[in-house]
């Protein structure tokens, strides 16, 4: 074990594990945690890419649950598995590890990938569910540095992400370790040798024990200390009832430290397992129907099935992805979608026209969506979104007549998810009645064109002529650019 590894011994599951003291702005207590702000640089960003990599790629079958379900008799997995690789006893998950060799990962390329893709943001899954550490945790031989690759992943990404001043993220799926697994004597799971990976064999339904939980803290510290990532992202499971002192030690450590270094840092959940402003909350494959006050994300992947690379990937469209990215912003969120790559560490092509079809459109029309808020209503239109974790699978998909809106200072951003037929807009928010517009419309403009367009303000909305040329057939941008009433322009132009 590293010598440079954090110490929780002699300390009680309530303090802050090694970053209280006289000064400190955070205790381990929700009422403290609560009163951390969210990032400026988070609520600019909008975009960020995910990236579920490790030995689950290897047998690239159904999902980054094969390592629970190859050991679950009469699932798909378990029946594959056999078939194909044989006895569980003989040859179990940790015999793909030697075969995810990331040989062809070039950081330097990933990251001007992401850069390229219009993402401000990149997650690299740090550790999964199935133990194996990507990054150097100095407390374990499952680890990339010391099997497969034999190399740090997480390191090198930083490092490349950083060069091109790209915003580090870094996400934990460690605690299901615990209950990941599958014990049998028909399994390699229960042999002892291996209980660094597939953790020591317990009863289904036992509460994870106190090794266990300090390992996930000195683990969780050791990924914060040692590559000083400005975001935070954990999976469900955090939030049982044996990790609630352990979750707010760690937040107290991971937002103590950042104070003392001058860094703006913020933690991701999902479900209640933080309390309400202690972090960012995360929907998984989900989204908003409404705007919300508190800033939130949207963690989804390009593939409707799978997180990790499988052989069989169905893939989302690079136009539905952005109509999800608009419609999100809109409502005071984030993005954070993710990439499956291959064990070699090579991104499969498809996946790589998305992003770059993404950053396309996001060349032109970003100045609707960084560094924007949202307006007074989030839009309007036909489509409703079902709202929650896991709605998507239901399906969505938005039309001309679908209209989102952000604003940044004095200018209303109007995104079209589409185009009419007959490319003419109204927009029956900004009706002359209606008086959501503080002052008088000056100006609309439309991102991507130099022209001028026709425009008219009346009762029943904002009508708008579409030039016959348009920069993208995907979605498209009215700036909306208003004055206040007490000086209009013509007086201001005069003086």
């Amino acid at each position: 074990m590293s010598n440079d590894k954090p110490s929780i011994e002699h300390q009680s599951p309530g303090d802050a594990l090694c970053s209280t003291g006289p000064g400190a702005p955070y205790l381990s207590t929700w009422e403290s945690l609560q009163r951390h702000n969210v990032p400026k640089w988070y609520m600019d960003a909008k975009f960020g890419i995910f990236i579920h990599w490790g030995v689950a790629s290897v047998p690239a079958f159904q999902n980054e649950w094969y390592p629970k379900w190859m050991y679950i008799k009469g699932k798909p997995a378990y029946k594959h598995h056999l078939k194909t690789f044989g006895s569980h006893k003989v040859f179990g998950y940790k015999d793909f590890i030697p075969q995810f060799t990331m040989n062809k990962f070039d950081a330097g390329q990933w990251a001007e990938l992401f850069k390229r893709s219009g993402a401000r943001y990149v997650v690299p899954v740090a550790e999964h569910h199935d133990g194996f550490a990507m990054y150097d945790y100095g407390g374990s031989d499952w680890t990339s540095l010391k099997m497969g690759p034999k190399r740090d992943l997480v390191g090198e990404l930083a490092e490349a992400v950083r060069a091109r001043s790209l915003h580090l993220g870094v996400s934990s799926h460690r605690a299901y370790n615990w209950r990941f697994f599958t014990y049998n004597d028909e399994f390699d799971t229960v042999d002892p040798a291996n209980a660094g990976l597939y953790s020591r064999p317990h009863m289904p339904k036992e509460p994870a024990d106190k090794p266990f939980l300090e390992n996930w803290l000195e683990r969780s510290v050791e990924l914060v200390d040692k590559y000083q990532p400005e975001l935070v992202w954990f999976d469900w499971c955090i939030g049982w009832p044996e990790f609630e002192p352990y979750r707010r030690r760690f937040a107290a450590h991971y937002y103590n430290q950042a104070a003392r270094l001058g860094r703006e840092v913020i933690i991701n959940y999902k479900e209640e397992d933080f309390a309400p402003g202690a972090g960012v909350w995360d929907i998984e494959r989900g989204q908003l129907d409404e705007l919300r006050e508190d800033f939130w994300q949207t963690d989804t992947s390009v593939c409707r099935q799978s997180w990790s690379y499988t052989h069989d990937p169905e893939y989302k469209s690079s136009r539905s992805l952005i109509h999800d990215l608009v419609d999100i912003v809109s409502k005071n969120g984030c993005l954070l979608l993710n990439i499956g790559p291959r064990p070699d560490g090579s991104i499969p092509d498809e996946q790589q026209r998305i992003l770059f079809e993404i950053g396309d459109w996001l060349e032109t029309h970003g100045e609707a969506i960084y560094k924007t808020r949202p307006w007074k209503v989030f839009g309007e239109g036909p489509t409703r979104i079902k709202a929650g974790a896991f709605q998507e699978k239901d399906g969505h998909e938005f039309t001309p007549n679908d209209i989102r809106f952000t604003q940044q200072g004095d200018v209303i951003y109007a995104t079209v998810l589409g185009v009419p037929v007959d490319r003419r807009v109204l927009i029956r928010s900004m009706a002359s009645g209606l008086r959501l517009i503080s002052g008088y419309i000056d100006m609309v403009d439309f991102l991507g064109h130099r022209e001028k367009i026709h425009w008219e303000q009346t009762e029943d909305g904002l009508r708008v002529q579409l030039p016959d040329t348009l920069p993208s057939d995907v979605a498209i941008v009215l700036k909306v650019t208003t004055r206040p009433l007490e000086v209009p322009k013509r007086i201001a132009d005069n003086q």
